[in-house]
């Protein structure tokens, strides 16, 4: 007799918590998809490539290529808010623009901005631009770092509620459940 009232305990606590079929429907519905790149306000920029492409620069740099050549190499690979602004610059160097000049539209880009503000300063000053794009590399490692860390821990939390949906009622049915029918049946048994 225990057994058949916890089952249609059970069963009627199932019934009143489970979700109804449209909420089923809803989960089964085809999500659109979303194509990376399509806008780009949304893209999320590439912390890691425009690391490397600010490497590549400082060690082209450094091994002794003109500056509007080594910035024309590394516009091919590097991520493109970078690509285009050293492309851009690289061709008004070419062509003999002032640093100024060259560096304008990168300078209006917030990506770009600290690489336009250093070079300025660099050829203004005569100072090694290379040292500067480590600088910048570091920073845009770190960066990437703490998207890392944030996104793991959204997913952490994100991961928690249907866990504990999972859980609740397995602990419910074998532990707390049985404990109430004991209670039930004993209470009932001494009132018969």
């Amino acid at each position: 007799m225990t057994w058949c009232a916890c089952s249609a305990a059970s069963l009627a606590l199932a019934l009143l918590v489970a979700p109804s079929p449209s909420l089923w429907l809803l989960r089964v519905r085809p999500q659109p998809v979303c194509v990376p790149g399509a806008s780009r306000r949304t893209a999320r920029l590439d912390q890691l490539g425009l690391a490397a492409s600010y490497d590549l620069l400082a060690v082209s740099l450094r091994a002794g290529l003109p500056t509007s050549v080594a910035m024309r190499a590394v516009a091919q690979s590097a991520p493109e808010p970078l690509a285009g602004a050293l492309a851009k610059a690289a061709s008004l160097l070419a062509l003999g623009a002032g640093p100024r000049t060259a560096w304008e539209e990168a300078a209006a880009l917030e990506v770009t901005a600290p690489l336009a503000r250093m070079a300025i300063r660099s050829a203004r000053s005569g100072t090694a631009l290379a040292e500067g794009l480590g600088e910048l590399a570091s920073g845009a490692r770190a960066e990437a770092l703490d998207q890392a860390a944030a996104e793991a821990s959204r997913a952490a939390v994100l991961l928690a509620g249907p866990l504990g949906l999972c859980f609740l009622p397995a602990f419910f049915c074998l532990g707390v459940m049985p404990v109430i029918v004991g209670l039930g049946s004993g209470v009932m048994r001494d009132a018969w």
